[in-house]
């Protein structure tokens, strides 16, 4: 362990009261009561998924982050800012999974790992998503974006055939965007059920900006005139003409923006290159802040500002090791343990905010734990629209929350998953880890426990929030009953009642 990781491990508890309660005291809550009781029939929607984004990288979570976030800033003074948000998974595909269809994504094919730009659809047939489910209420659907969920029926994707399944076949009425990660190939354009030009010219690969190279990218087939830069400006075009484009329509819209940054590579533009402190990590999500500021401006242009409920979060954790954080002194995870595709904090704790003008309380800060699984329940309950069986298994409506504050919290518990397969759940004060390890980047990814040591792990993250002091052995009833509860919600097929 590196002395700056056995500082965080002392430190833990207190860094994390001074982060929490730093981002308190720069805003305040609002009543509840002073808001109206009763919410617009139809909101526009919008949810910015970023990449790899850190809990402790925007301001309004860590005062004492490198990189100025100033629209991510003004979003959460104007809304409610979860403090106990989480993606579902530590990586991109089964967070992208379980966002849309409110279903956590190992009861699907995919146990462990992601996907890549040439893999089959994984949305199962009539598997209800975000999209479909504002279609079915009258919405517009627009995507925009990484979509990293497969493509077409056959592996590996044929790109000369329509790519259905797909985005359309998903809900959405038009996608535009990239079919995975930004350093996987192909590096295409989607447009709808196809693509602007086939990928027919091949790009090498690069080397990662810690090894000086021009942002890690793999090699292969690219669309000609293909550049990685432009990726982002031009999706912020996109959603900014969409929601012009949606305003102007008798029908409410949805817009699903997952972004393609601060995810490898990093290439940032200009004004952005060299505008933070914390290197071409930096640089990047500053550009992801700005973009969020555009869309901003795009709704006040389009007069729907008011009318439109945003929601801003990340997939998992930022992939920032221990020598990134010693190197750039910035803490992109907060103060938790781990990072991107870990099983502890680090990996699935996430930034999540909400504005919604006369229906969220701004400046408010909720404890509540929250899965970006609820997003559906959420949405669904705020429509009117009961769920059916076989429809968002472990989504829990949020709406409560989200207007300031419900007499008891949606959810008591939640349950993690890392790259590797690696499950927790996380019930109130206590993490149980059904393994050691860290079953993602940081090493030891997986650790076999000597005779009479410890399986698993477990902490009480009210009194050790770094994760740090290991109370298996010491907590065995809490370890049982929290085990047996994983185990039933494995076997169930549900977690939502």
């Amino acid at each position: 362990m590196s002395s700056l990781s056995s500082s965080r491990a002392a430190l833990g508890p207190v860094l994390a009261a001074l982060v929490l309660a730093g981002c308190a005291a720069q805003e305040e809550a609002v009543e509840p009561a002073a808001l109206v009781p009763e919410a617009p029939a139809r909101p526009n929607v919008v949810v910015v998924l970023a990449d790899d984004l850190g809990w402790g990288d925007p301001g309004c979570y860590n005062p004492g982050s490198r990189i100025p976030t100033p629209h991510l800033d003004a979003l959460a003074a104007e809304g409610l800012r979860f403090t106990d948000a989480h993606s579902p998974s530590g990586v991109c595909t089964p967070t992208r999974y379980g966002l849309l269809t409110g279903r956590y994504c190992w009861r699907s094919r995919v146990k462990k790992g992601v996907l890549n730009g040439t893999s089959r659809a994984l949305l199962e047939d009539g598997r209800g998503t975000l999209a479909s489910l504002f279609r079915s209420e009258g919405y517009r659907t627009y995507g925009v974006g990484k979509w990293h969920l497969g493509l077409g029926s056959t592996q590996p994707t044929d790109y000369a055939q329509p790519l259905v399944p797909g985005p359309l076949s998903a809900g959405f009425d038009h996608y535009f965007g990239i079919p995975a990660s930004l350093d996987m190939p192909p590096y295409v354009w989607i447009e709808d059920a196809g693509v602007e030009a086939e990928p027919t010219a091949e790009l090498a690969g690069s080397k990662h900006r810690r090894q000086d190279g021009g942002g890690f990218y793999r090699g292969g087939g690219a669309a000609p005139g293909f550049e990685m830069d432009q990726v982002l400006p031009r999706l912020s075009e996109r959603a900014c003409a969409w929601i012009a484009e949606g305003a102007e329509a008798d029908e409410p819209f949805f817009l699903y923006m997952p972004l393609t940054a601060p995810h490898t590579p990093w290439v940032p533009v200009d004004p952005f290159i060299g505008s933070t402190q914390v290197g071409w990590y930096g640089d990047f999500v500053a550009q992801v802040d700005a973009v969020m500021g555009a869309l901003a401006t795009a709704l006040e242009e389009a007069g729907v500002a008011d009318d439109t409920l945003v929601v801003f979060t990340s997939d998992n954790g930022s992939h920032w090791p221990d020598a990134d954080e010693e190197r750039w002194s910035h803490f992109a995870n907060g103060p938790w343990r781990g990072q991107k595709a870990d099983i502890h904090e680090g990996g699935h704790r996430v930034p999540f905010l909400v504005r919604w003008p006369g229906q969220v309380p701004a400046g408010a800060v909720s404890t509540d734990l929250l899965s970006l699984t609820d997003l559906y329940a959420t949405f669904a309950d705020m429509l009117g629209r009961e769920l059916q069986d076989g429809e968002a298994e472990d989504s829990f409506s949020q709406l409560g929350a989200f207007r300031g504050g419900a007499e008891q919290p949606a959810r008591s518990s939640m349950v993690q998953h890392s790259m590797d397969g690696m499950f927790a759940l996380r019930r109130g004060r206590w993490k149980l880890i059904e393994a050691r390890g860290s079953g993602g980047f940081t090493g030891p990814r997986r650790v076999e426990p000597e005779e009479g040591a410890p399986a698993g792990q477990l902490y009480d993250l009210d009194r050790d929030p770094s994760e740090s002091l290991n109370l298996w052995s010491s907590e065995a009833g809490v370890v049982a009953e929290l085990a047996a509860e994983l185990e039933r919600v494995r076997a169930a097929g549900r977690s939502r009642p």
